[in-house]
């Protein structure tokens, strides 16, 4: 059931973390995400944001664009110029940029480092953290016990990765208490 690791794409994978990364690219647009999430939208903002080359940007917009996540819209004429904005799809994305800030602000924290950026209730300035909720029990815990199945999605492979790894889940889990 292994797959060739060397492949470039995802095709055919039938994996939610392989689709999300399959429509961002690369580092490159996982940042180029973050800058427009952030409301830099003009070439050049983001270019001297992320210190990416022109030809890469380029090509990491186009492949964004086309993969749903951005939208270009025109903003001068003579010369043409364009502002990209991220799309309802790309504002998914804050989730992911919002959970990797967390955990990179638990690793700063590990070597007494300040963190960069906050998230921060709009109205009371409170710091935001994500939390698990249990989707019956509408209730949100802070050390919810965790459990993978396959989903309804899950083609032969998936089902294989998540019965494979049980036994480690289960050791890792053991050693934990």
């Amino acid at each position: 059931m292994a797959r060739d690791m060397r492949s470039k794409g995802f095709d055919g994978m039938e994996c939610s973390i392989a689709e999300v990364m399959s429509a961002l690219g690369d580092r490159w647009g996982l940042l180029i995400m973050r800058d427009l999430l952030l409301g830099l939208t003009r070439y050049d903002d983001l270019r001297q944001s992320s210190g990416i080359t022109n030809a890469t940007l380029s090509d990491r917009l186009k492949s964004l664009e086309q993969t749903g996540l951005v939208e270009r819209r025109l903003y001068q004429t003579r010369p043409d110029r364009y502002e990209y904005i991220p799309s309802a799809r790309g504002r998914d994305i804050a989730l992911l940029l919002q959970a990797m800030v967390q955990i990179g602000d638990t690793w700063r924290r590990e070597q007494r480092r300040a963190p960069p950026m906050r998230f921060v209730n709009a109205v009371s300035g409170h710091p935001l953290s994500l939390t698990l909720v249990d989707q019956d029990e509408g209730a949100s815990r802070e050390a919810l016990p965790i459990s993978l199945e396959a989903g309804p999605g899950a083609d032969a492979l998936m089902q294989w990765r998540i019965a494979h790894g049980r036994p480690e889940r289960i050791k890792r889990k053991a050693a934990r208490s």
